[in-house]
Order: C-alpha cells, then sequence, then structure tokens
C-alpha cells in the first residue's frame, strides 16, 4: 500500500513537472535532533532466567510469547539532509530528500517481564548465569550505551507563501522509507545491534529568505516518524518493536539552477 502511494506520488509530481515546472533548486542542512523516547515492547521465545533469587529463581521456566520491555531515552543528535526539487507556479515546489540523523543512547528504565517490574532483580536473571552478578538489571540498563541512526529518502510536497519582502514562510509534507540501525549495548551488554527498513513520513514548516537572485538561506523544523522497528533480542529468546519518531531543527542553503 505504501510503495503504491509513493509510486503514485512520484508520477503525479512528473506529470506536473513537464507541464508547470519554472526552476530546478537544490539544497542542504545541518541540524539538532531530538529523538523522542522509545517504549520498547516485545515477546520473548521460551528460556530458562538465571539466579534472580528470590524475586526470580534460577531455573524458572519463561514461556514462550511472554510479553517484555522497557523504555529508552535518547540524547539529543546530529541532522543533515540534501534534496534536488522542482518550482512550480501558485507557490507549489516539490523535492526529493537524502535525510541522515544519529543520536545516542542516554539511559534504558523500567525493565518488565511478564507485565512485572524486574528493575530490582539480580542481572543474572536475563543471562541465564547460575551466580548473581551483584548488579541490578536496572543498574545495568541505566547505563545506555548504543545508539539509533536513520537514512531516510522522501518525496516532499511544499507550499511557499510569498510575502513579497525576500521573506517565503512554508509548509510540507513528505513520505518514503527509512533504514534504521540500532545499537542497544547497556553497560557493553550487546541487546540490539541490528537494521531495519520502515515506512516514513515528515510534516515541515520553515521559513525561506532569498538573499541572492540564486541563492537561498532557510530555517526549518521537521517531524519525521517511522513504523516501529522489529529485531531479534540477542540476549535471550524473543524479539523487540521499538518506536522511532524525532524533531530535527536546522539551517540550510538552496541554489537555483
Amino acid at each position: 500500500m505504501f510503495r503504491k502511494l509513493i509510486t503514485t506520488a512520484a508520477i503525479a509530481m512528473a506529470t506536473t513537472s513537464a507541464a508547470y515546472a519554472q526552476d530546478w533548486y537544490v539544497g542542504g542542512s545541518i541540524g539538532i535532533l531530538t529523538q523522542d523516547d522509545s517504549s520498547n515492547a516485545g515477546t520473548t521465545g521460551a528460556f530458562t532466567t538465571g539466579n534472580g533469587s528470590p524475586a526470580v529463581p534460577n531455573g524458572t521456566a519463561v514461556a514462550a510469547g511472554t510479553p517484555y520491555g522497557w523504555n529508552t531515552e535518547f540524547e539529543d543528535g546530529m541532522a543533515a539532509s540534501v534534496e534536488a526539487g522542482l518550482r512550480y507556479g501558485g507557490g507549489l515546489r516539490s523535492g526529493i530528500e537524502l535525510a541522515y540523523s544519529k543520536a545516542d543512547v542516554d539511559r534504558h528504565s523500567g525493565v518488565t517481564l511478564g507485565g512485572t517490574v524486574i528493575d530490582g532483580v539480580d542481572a543474572a536473571v536475563l543471562t541465564g548465569s547460575a551466580t548473581q552478578l551483584g548488579a541490578t538489571v536496572g543498574a545495568v540498563v541505566d547505563d545506555g550505551r548504543g545508539e539509533i541512526t536513520n537514512t531516510a529518502i522522501f518525496a516532499n510536497a511544499y507550499y511557499d507563501f510569498d510575502l513579497g519582502n525576500g521573506l517565503k514562510p512554508y509548509v510540507g509534507a513528505g513520505i518514503g522509507f527509512a533504514q534504521v540501525e540500532v545499537d542497544y549495548s547497556p553497560s557493553g551488554v550487546g541487546i540490539i545491534n541490528d537494521d531495519d527498513t520502515a515506512f516514513a513520513w515528515q510534516l515541515k514548516g520553515g521559513l525561506t529568505w532569498q538573499f541572492d537572485p540564486r541563492w537561498e538561506a532557510y530555517g526549518e523544523y521537521a517531524y519525521r516518524q517511522t513504523d516501529d522497528i522489529s529485531f531479534d533480542n540477542q540476549l535471550f529468546p524473543g524479539t523487540l518493536d521499538i518506536e522511532n519518531s524525532q524533531s530535527v531543527v536546522s539551517i540550510g542553503l538552496r541554489y537555483r539552477l
């Protein structure tokens, strides 16, 4: 369905550009990324716990399909993008954008297994170790190492409001796909280290300043989101769905060809 939407949009833009295109432009931007917290959730395969005694005794059987998850917070990161597009009459324009962003993990918290919070249980419970590790699950995941990286391509449509003084506020929206790479390695314990591709969309708002017949500067806010991304857990059997949404504030330049 999403592929059909993108194909239809691309054909519509191509048809419109042939009839109404006024000029091409290219542009690029850099920005500050705020990666939204993720409420990670999944289900386990069948496995046997380690020594989380007395709350979770060693050798406790966990049935396949048991729900588990935790919350992940991210530090602010960086973003960059390049775009090539066409301007049409009446304030309309469209573009194809390649966007990149990266944010480090700040911390994980609120680990649950079977609906029970296990932050206070010895971390051996999830490793299968019969010997306690001397650190709780909460302490281990609080040392949130890792990162999330998005590389996305969007087909965008914009409307520019011409104020007649060289300034043009604008709004825009886009759909596309993103390759999302996730590394969750709290305290050096590898849990997730993989990539997935998902449908992506974005909404934009900004202000353009034309300071030269060919050059424009712009500031922009973009909200981006993908479908949840799913990965296999490397610590114990199970899969995990990760939420992926972000806000980007950026500045950039465009050049009229």
